[in-house]
């Protein structure tokens, strides 16, 4: 599986630290930014990392900001991002599940570091069921405005 990360200044640490754990277990992880804690705008990351999820389909988004909010909200603006704020492995299970999800949002001011690891390993090893979502996944899909 292929996966992007990216955070704001918020993010950044936890960041971090979850793309050195994706590595550690052989992980194909691209850190697209940002590389500091200097003030920065993340919807310049969450469209970088959304633009390069649209072209790989099959791979997978990690976001993060202070709350997950602003990532969450820049992020679904994309047609065919379905990005999930997450607080706990029931959610990310769920999403996955349910949603199809492809961008995994946390909150990094919000989840201790463990929680964080404990949901990011719960959406990678969690598969779509299809189903009756299937339907209401492609509706997502096709949705304008």
């Amino acid at each position: 599986m292929i996966l992007f990360i990216a955070s704001d200044h918020g993010g950044f640490m936890l960041k971090n630290k979850l793309n050195d754990y994706l590595r550690r277990k052989s992980y194909d992880c691209t850190d697209m930014g940002c590389d500091s804690t200097e003030s920065c705008d993340y919807p310049d990351y969450a469209e970088k990392l959304c633009r390069q999820i649209l072209k790989m389909p099959d791979s997978k988004g990690i976001l993060l900001c202070g709350t997950g909010i602003g990532m969450s909200i820049a992020a679904n603006r994309f047609p065919g991002i379905r990005a999930a704020l997450c607080h706990n492995s029931l959610e990310a299970r769920l999403t996955r599940q349910h949603n199809d999800s492809n961008i995994l949002v946390l909150g990094a001011r919000i989840t201790g570091d463990e929680l964080a690891l404990d949901i990011l390993d719960t959406f990678l090893s969690t598969s779509f069921e299809g189903g009756r979502h299937k339907r209401r996944v492609e509706m997502l899909d096709n949705l304008t405005v």
